[in-house]
């Protein structure tokens, strides 16, 4: 499921890193977490939705190769986006 304009907004604003800001590693990794929690109730409803979980495991590892490469060029912007969105390591 899509996020709403208004959500989007609010997640740029908080992880942006200038005013123009909108593809950073950060802001891709903030984005994919929040559809990421938002398609975590329907996986509680319908647990045999297995085309829909293939798209969440395509999200969840595109997000795990941002923070790699977030971790390997800026240790300290990798911890912050770490500690702000609440993702184990």
């Amino acid at each position: 499921m899509a996020l709403f304009k208004e959500d989007k907004e609010k997640i740029l604003k908080t992880h942006r890193r200038s005013e123009l800001d909108t593809g950073s590693s950060e802001v891709q990794v903030a984005l994919l977490t929040a559809r990421i929690k938002d398609l975590t109730p329907h996986f509680q409803a319908h647990k045999k939705d297995y085309s829909s979980r293939n798209g969440l495991v395509a999200m969840v590892n595109r997000r795990r190769k941002l923070l790699d490469y977030l971790k390997r060029t800026e240790p300290q912007r990798y911890n912050k986006i770490i500690s702000d969105l609440g993702l184990r390591k």
